[in-house]
C-alpha cells in the first residue's frame, strides 16, 4: 500500500479512547501479513509478534497508539440537543462550530455540528472570551429527546470533530488523528520492510489502546509483553510557524524523525540515546531532537513496568496536534519510518 493511502485509512478511521474497535481492526488486516501472530488482549491492546529463531531472544517492543482525543456524550436535552464532555486534551479555543461523527451503540454514525449562542446577542465581555464546554451543544437535527433516541444515541456515545484526510499540496497533507496513527503507520511499515529477517530479537508490535486518557494501554501492555527494550513512535508537536521563536519550538517540519532526550514522562537513558544517534547517523537519515521537556508518551509507562524496561522515543513531525486538521510533511515520515526500520534491526544489538 502507498503511505498517503496507508495514512488516510488511518486517518479517516473512528477511534476515540475506550472506542477503539475500528482502528484496531483496521491496523490488524494491514500488520498481519507480516508477523507470525496476531492477538488482542482484555482491554483492546493489539499485539503483532515476530518471534525470532533463537528461542533465548530478548523481547523488542515498538508502541504507538490507537487512540485519539475526542468527546463523549453526557446528556441529551428535552429539545434534541446534545450536552457532551470531552476524552483527552482538547484546546477549548477550538472547539465550537466543527461537525463531529457520533457512533451509536450499534456502531453507526450520526452526523451533528457543535454550535453555541450566535455572537449577536453575546455580551462584550461573553464575546471575548473563549467558551467553556459546558456552554457549548450539538445540534444532530432532532427536535426532541425522543427523536435523538429514534436516532440512535444515547448517554455514553463516543464522538469525535471528524474532517477527511486530504492533500494540502505535493509532499503536505492534513488530518485528524495524527497523534497516533501514524505511529501506527510507522509500526506497519516497519513490520513490513523487515518481514522475512530474523532479527535474533522477538519483535512486538504493539498498538496500543487508551493512551490520550492517562497511558493505560502502554502500562498493562508492557507488563504482559516484559520487553527487555522499547521504543515508542508518536506524532508529535510540530510549531514552526508564525509567532513562535526558535527554542519554542518542539519540532519542525521538514527537519526529519525526532528524537526525545527527555520529556514529561521520562529522561532517555543516555546508551539508549547515543545508540539511537549513531544508527541515524549510519543510515545517513537526519533527525532533530524533540526539545525538553514537552509533553509524554507512553515510554513513560514502559520504562516504569515490572524492574524497568530501557525505552527510546522517535517522532513524526506534525503540526496542529490535537486539533481535526493536523499537518505534516510527507518527507518526514517517510524518513521515520526507515529510521524505525533501522532501530529495529540494530537497537537491540547496540544497547542490550
Amino acid at each position: 500500500m502507498q503511505t498517503i493511502d496507508l495514512l488516510r485509512e488511518l486517518s479517516d478511521a473512528f477511534g476515540v479512547s475506550g472506542f477503539e474497535d475500528e482502528v484496531r481492526d483496521l491496523v490488524r488486516t494491514l500488520v498481519s501479513p507480516h508477523v507470525d501472530e496476531v492477538v488482542t488482549d482484555t482491554l483492546g491492546n493489539l499485539f503483532a509478534t515476530r518471534r525470532s529463531l533463537n528461542p533465548g531472544a530478548k523481547t523488542l517492543m515498538l508502541d504507538a497508539h490507537l487512540d485519539e482525543i475526542g468527546f463523549i456524550v453526557k446528556w441529551i436535552e428535552k429539545d434534541g440537543f446534545l450536552r457532551f464532555v470531552p476524552i483527552g486534551g482538547w484546546d477549548p479555543r477550538i472547539i465550537p462550530g466543527h461537525r463531529v461523527k457520533i457512533q451509536t451503540r450499534s456502531g453507526e454514525f450520526q452526523n451533528g455540528v457543535i454550535g453555541t449562542a450566535p455572537p449577536h446577542i453575546l455580551s462584550p465581555e461573553e464575546r471575548k472570551a473563549s467558551l467553556p464546554i459546558e456552554k457549548l451543544f450539538i445540534d444532530i437535527g432532532a427536535t426532541s429527546l425522543e427523536e435523538a433516541q429514534e436516532m440512535g444515541i444515547r448517554i455514553g456515545d463516543p464522538l469525535t470533530i471528524h474532517y477527511p484526510f486530504m492533500e494540502l499540496t505535493d509532499g503536505y497533507v492534513t488530518g485528524k488523528a495524527f497523534d497516533d496513527r501514524v505511529g501506527c503507520a510507522v509500526l506497519i511499515e516497519a513490520a513490513e520492510r523487515t518481514a522475512g529477517l530474523d532479527l535474533g530479537v522477538n519483535v512486538v508490535f504493539a498498538f496500543v489502546f487508551g493512551e490520550e486518557v492517562g497511558l493505560r494501554g502502554a502500562r498493562t501492555a508492557a507488563f504482559q509483553i516484559e520487553p527487555d527494550l522499547a521504543i515508542a513512535v508518536e506524532g508529535t508537536i510540530g510549531a514552526d510557524m508564525p509567532g513562535v521563536p526558535d527554542h519554542s519550538q518542539p519540532v519542525r517540519l521538514g527537519c526529519g524523525p525526532a528524537i526525545s532526550v527527555a520529556d514529561r514522562s521520562i529522561v532517555v537513558t543516555r546508551k539508549v540515546l547515543t545508540a539511537m544517534e549513531s544508527i541515524a547517523e549510519a543510515a545517513d537519515i537526519p533527525y532533530q531532537y524533540k526539545l525538553p521537556t514537552y509533553g509524554g508518551t507512553d515510554a513513560g509507562a514502559i520504562h516504569l513496568t515490572r524492574g524497568g524496561v530501557l525505552a527510546g522515543i522517535v517522532s513524526v513531525p506534525c503540526r496542529y496536534i490535537h486539533s481535526p486538521i493536523s499537518t505534516l510533511r510527507l518527507s518526514d515520515f517517510e524518513l521515520t519510518s526507515r529510521f524505525v526500520t533501522e532501530l529495529v534491526k540494530g537497537l537491540p544489538d547496540a544497547v542490550l
